[in-house]
């Protein structure tokens, strides 16, 4: 690109959720306009919808320090770093202000509708360095507009794009039908009309990750309480069930993500879930008022009232169709980070920390961070996406020493033996701590700087940490 010629354009970043306020913030902070596309009313929209759930990460593993460092000023304290934040603290107590500080930078109500290079699509090579980006969005009174970009950067997330019950990864037949019983997010069972929904009925859960961990919690607690007697779940997992079926446990670094899954496997041991195996959705019919679930290999469930699936998310690409992204066949993730977060290959819960080298494109200029950058991978923290963003500003503002540094050491899951993501024996365990410990030793060599000894030194996150008394996400 002809810097030249753009240089005094604004870097797009598409969403304003925790990493492109971050990335917003980082820009700021190196002298370079950001312009923040969010499509939802206000800031953190997506976090917003789940502002029930509490995450298993602390208010010391949530917050940017560069974000931090803009907020300063306005007289801003981070909450107590050794707190779980639920959604709505996080997006109240830290989103809106970044936003409200970041100002007329962030454009509210703005969907970006594609991507392109100025006056060239996907097919033409001739000069196409050298023309800007050209961002289309649409706002919320209908109204069309474009801007043009220096660079661009993808932090829409996944949140809008949850993956089906399906177990060919496309709704099962029937799925689309009973929509009006079926929900793909955490039920807030606070609302006295989605508690009235769940309470003393049968519930299926689809799903084997944290979100799942959470609703089978939540529906148990249901259970014990005066007004959910009767309340029962049936938790469907599309492999076997095997030591790490529940996570890492009290092994896990981050504490409250352990006591997820134990409060999940605690569930199912009390009896108010019954878990069903290598059950792989392939059709949902009506019986009456209820559900009836139908797996590939013809098994019929008891019928259910209402079914929640929580199978995961995808990236919505439909507006980047435009540029030239070197995206993994199966993740649908940057092919360079693909291999490191693919699960059908990870034995353990570490994933090296990573940043631009990982995240570029064979379109220069543009890159997807966040929960976006994962693709169809699971178990993505805030942290990492915040490692992401400054990795990335740092190379969009011409410092490469400084974007190729790894400056994060994450932490383990204490998960060893493999996402399981086929069949597995119901008696599968996983194996011991060696893998694990392997891995560890491995992230945090390689994480080590090799710069002189002003580095920052690699931040290490989920140590020591104290349990939550709530489960979280």
């Amino acid at each position: 690109m002809n810097v030249t010629a753009t240089d005094q354009l604004p870097v797009v970043i598409v969403g304003a959720g925790p990493a492109g306020l971050a990335a917003a913030a980082h820009l700021v902070h190196r002298g370079l306009e950001p312009l923040v596309l969010e499509a939802g009313t206000r800031a953190g929209a997506a976090v917003r919808e789940w502002s029930h759930v509490r995450l298993f990460s602390t208010w010391g593993e949530v917050v940017d320090p560069v974000a931090e460092k803009l907020l300063a000023p306005t007289g801003w304290v981070k909450p107590d770093t050794g707190t779980y934040p639920t959604g709505a603290d996080w997006a109240g107590d830290y989103l809106q202000p970044l936003a409200d500080v970041l100002g007329d930078r962030v454009r509210l109500d703005a969907r970006v509708t594609g991507v392109s290079r100025t006056g060239r699509d996907r097919v033409v090579d001739a000069e196409r360095e050298e023309q800007p980006f050209t961002v289309h969005i649409r706002y919320g009174d209908g109204r069309e507009g474009r801007v043009l970009a220096w660079a661009v950067i993808d932090a829409s997330g996944t949140w809008s794009t949850p993956s089906p019950a399906g177990g060919d990864g496309l709704p099962a037949l029937g799925e689309r039908a009973a929509a009006d019983r079926i929900a793909y997010r955490v039920p807030d069972l606070k609302d006295p009309a989605v508690r009235a929904r769940y309470a003393g009925r049968r519930t299926a859960v689809i799903g084997s990750g944290a979100s799942a961990f959470t609703a089978l919690a939540s529906l148990a607690a249901l259970a014990k309480s005066e007004d959910g007697t009767g309340t029962h779940a049936t938790w469907i997992l599309r492999r076997g069930i095997s030591g790490a079926t529940f996570g890492g446990g009290d092994a896990d670094q981050l504490p409250a993500r352990g006591a997820l899954g134990l409060a999940a496997k605690a569930a199912v041991e009390d009896g108010y879930a019954e878990a069903v195996t290598g059950f792989r959705t392939d059709a949902v019919e009506r019986a009456g008022e209820r559900l009836v679930l139908v797996a590939e290999d013809g098994r019929r469930l008891e019928p259910v009232d209402e079914v929640i699936v929580l199978t995961g998310f995808r990236p919505d690409l439909t507006f980047l169709d435009e540029l030239r992204l070197g995206l993994d066949e199966r993740l649908q993730a940057p092919v360079e980070l693909a291999p490191l977060i693919d699960p059908n290959l990870h034995s353990c819960g570490t994933v090296y920390p990573h940043g631009v080298k990982e995240l570029s494109h064979p379109e220069e200029g543009v890159y997807l961070v966040g929960m976006k950058s994962y693709g169809r991978a699971p178990s993505f923290l805030a942290l990492t996406g915040y490692e992401q963003v400054r990795s990335v500003v740092a190379a969009i503002a011409g410092d490469r020493e400084s974007a190729e540094r790894v400056e994060l050491v994450l932490p383990e899951t204490g998960v060893c033996g493999g996402a399981g993501l086929f069949d597995q024996p119901a008696d599968t365990e996983a194996d011991g701590g060696e893998c694990c410990a392997t891995a560890t030793a491995t992230a945090t060599a390689t994480a080590t700087p090799t710069a002189p000894t002003t580095t920052p030194a690699p931040l290490q996150i989920g140590v020591g940490v104290p349990v939550a008394a709530s489960g979280g996400c």
